[in-house]
This record gives structure tokens, sequence and C-alpha cells, in this order.
């Protein structure tokens, strides 16, 4: 059964999630081909081209090896960031940007819902976080107000 984390209280969602990527791909203590793939579906254009630029600019020294999931590279990349969720490559982690339920979510090990303190992100996770809830998924919230520090490391 899919494992839902809620990473809530972030000041900026975008910016939060790449922080959250970067943690989790630079704090695993294992072999970059044994990390396991994250789909970020951000289905808003501009938050899926915000998304990208950060994951190659910050933090500066850094890069967090990702590209769109209609790239030429797509198969060699292990964080891929998703406009549509047709056919994903791979189920092992799914990161939410989009305020809907995400189609087929329930074939992923994992799904992270990344959640701003601004009204049109929180009242629809809310929504989301009931869905999952009374359907007897396990969930876990983790709240980033002050950082990524307290993020779960789950993958």
């Amino acid at each position: 059964m899919t494992r839902i984390f809620f990473l809530h209280g972030a000041a900026d969602r975008i910016q939060s999630t790449a922080q959250w990527l970067q943690r989790v791909w630079t704090e695993r203590a294992i072999a970059p081909a044994a990390r396991p793939a994250v789909l970020v579906y951000a289905p808003a254009v501009e938050d899926a081209e915000r998304l990208d630029r950060l994951l190659w600019t910050q933090p500066a020294l850094s890069f967090v090896p990702h590209c769109r999931a209609d790239s030429s590279l797509a198969g060699e990349t292990p964080i891929l960031i998703a406009e549509r969720l047709d056919d994903p490559p791979f189920d092992t982690c799914l990161v939410n940007l989009s305020n809907e339920l995400p189609a087929a979510f329930s074939r992923f090990d994992f799904l992270v819902e990344v959640v701003s303190t601004a009204d049109a992100d929180r009242l629809p996770a809310r929504e989301r976080f009931k869905f999952y809830r009374d359907r007897g998924y396990p969930i876990e919230n983790h709240d980033v107000s002050t950082g990524m520090q307290c993020a779960p490391m789950m993958i």
C-alpha cells in the first residue's frame, strides 16, 4: 500500500520541493545508482519550469540530476518532472505539486504531498488528506515551516 507523506507549512511549495529533492539526493548514504527514482508531478507549466531552474541553481555548489519526463535523457535520469501522469516510467516515489488527487497514485510506493501555507494549496490538500485517510492509506505529517531538516528521508 502506498505510504503518504504530507510536508505541510512550506512558505513556498516549489522551493520546498527543490530543497526536499536536494536533501534526498545528497544525504542518502548509498551509491547514486542505488537511489530510487522520483517522479515530480507538476501539471502547471510555470511550476515545472521554476522547479527545473531551482534544481539547476540551488544550492550554488550542488547538482540534483533531473530532467523533464519527455526528455530524451529521461530513461537515465533519477528525478523526472512531469506535467502529465499518462504513463509513469517507474513507481517508486511520486511528488504531487497539483491541487488534485494524482491519477494512479496508488501504484507508487511513496506519495509526497508538499503543501504551502497558502489557502490555494492548503484547502485542497485537506480534501486529499481526508480521501487518503478514509481509504486507510498510512499517512505521516511533517511540519516543514522551519525547514527541511524535519522532512522524512523515506526513500
